[in-house]
């Protein structure tokens, strides 16, 4: 190298050679570390010379977070704690219903003492009634009192493979089932006008549009009860923005395709597996929320729910096959992976739900989902305009309000 890197430009489509002098004449390599280097020594230097050492403001006040509580029997009470505070917290007392009650502390090795960043589980063995509510304190050994409410407890299933195979049977007649019965109607939509057609699509994007703002709002309900450490709000965002950007970044790689000439990337198939992909990621949200109440004891999933949940997951099917209404039929290999890509996710959030419940884990895969279905939506309405609709159209725009309000109508039934 001899101080000069030559960095080509396009501008207009002429591309165009310049040459860019380094100072001193040094590589460009040095230039990209030297930040970095010079921040590491910034850091060392404040970390080992603690130049804040001298002033008094106080000791950090204790956050700790009591995320959930499992009964694993009908004499034992699990508390999840994290602390979430720059400083280790010892918990010194635990108060069940304002009585004093002997307590272990599992997983913080060995001892009563959490450390920064670290969770524990605090077992209190305590014989509790079915349905009667718990009020939990942890004391911690500053005095301060960490509340947390037990209600209507009920015994956690546990692990079995009776439990897997409950929460299959679920997520199959909650998932699977309705979104191959909503694809069922591909035949019909095939017959349709252009113009019915779109409005079928814009239907699709209210049901999606619908299971955004539900996931959206559930996610940053469940961030209120995710320990401090992790930001919970932060990580809602960062779950909607990812999604969001990384279903952009699988579009813009198909556009890249189409633009090569592959025949196969213009399809509707692909924008059809992008349904497929954000209803799935929502769906798994969904089991994550079934089998988590498993986790929890909540196992009163009657007939009822499992028929509501049904009718709200139904009119998914439509939405998936309906933009490859106008394409030659698809292998059946498709249908079946779309179904499965769609409606399965429902058995698999289940799983982990029950397994390792948190929720941290719930309100992220929330957020995943509806990054996802906000992309998805933008992609339906594009090929709307790209195959000469008018998105804004007075037909299309009610389509969107029914796809809406059919979703919000179903939802009661899950509600209620």
């Amino acid at each position: 190298m001899t101080g000069k890197d030559r960095e080509t430009t396009t501008d207009g489509g002429v591309t165009a050679d310049k040459e860019i002098a380094q100072p001193l004449g040094l590589p460009r390599w040095v230039f990209a570390l030297l930040p970095i280097v010079l921040l590491a020594l910034v850091l060392g230097v404040f970390v080992f010379t603690s130049p804040l050492a001298d002033v008094r403001s106080g000791d950090p006040l204790p956050d700790v977070t009591v995320s959930h509580a499992t009964l694993p029997s009908d004499d034992t009470v699990v508390l999840h704690v994290t602390n979430n505070g720059p400083e280790e917290v010892t918990i010194a007392q635990v108060l069940v219903d304002e009585a004093y009650w002997n307590f272990r502390v599992e997983g913080a090795g060995g001892d009563k003492t959490i450390e920064s960043r670290e969770s524990a589980r605090v077992v209190v063995p305590y014989h509790w009634n079915p349905g009667w509510d718990l009020a939990v304190d942890l004391v911690l050994s500053d005095g301060t009192t960490i509340p947390h409410d037990v209600e209507a407890p009920q015994q956690s299933p546990g692990f079995s493979t009776d439990v897997l195979w409950t929460l299959a049977l679920i997520g199959l007649f909650v998932g699977v089932i309705p979104v191959v019965l909503g694809m069922l109607w591909f035949p019909f939509l095939r017959t349709m006008s252009d113009r019915a057609l779109h409005a079928v699509l814009l239907f699709a994007t209210g049901v999606l549009g619908f299971l955004a703002f539900d996931a959206g709002f559930e996610a940053f309900e469940l961030a209120e009860r995710i320990p401090g450490a992790y930001e919970g709000k932060l990580l809602v965002v960062s779950g909607i923005l990812g999604a969001l950007l990384l279903v952009q970044a699988i579009s813009s790689w198909r556009e890249g395709r189409v633009a090569a000439g592959d025949s196969r990337a213009s399809s509707g198939l692909w924008i059809a597996y992008l349904v497929a992909l954000g209803i799935g990621l929502h769906n798994l949200a969904e089991g994550l929320a079934i089998g988590s109440s498993f986790a929890l004891g909540r196992v009163s999933l009657g007939a009822f729910l499992v028929i509501g949940f049904m009718l709200h997951n139904v009119t998914e099917g439509p939405a998936v096959v309906a933009p490859v209404a106008r394409d030659e039929r698809p292998a059946l290999r498709h249908f079946a992976a779309l179904g499965l890509l769609a409606g399965a996710p429902v058995i698999l959030g289940g799983w982990i739900g029950s397994l390792a419940y948190s929720p941290t884990i719930g309100a992220f895969f929330l957020a995943i989902g509806v990054g996802a279905i906000l992309q998805v939506d933008w992609e339906i309405a594009r090929m709307v305009r790209d195959a000469g609709g008018r998105v804004a159209s007075a037909t299309n725009l009610l389509a969107f309000l029914i796809g809406f309000g059919v979703m919000y109508a179903t939802d009661l039934f899950v509600a209620l």
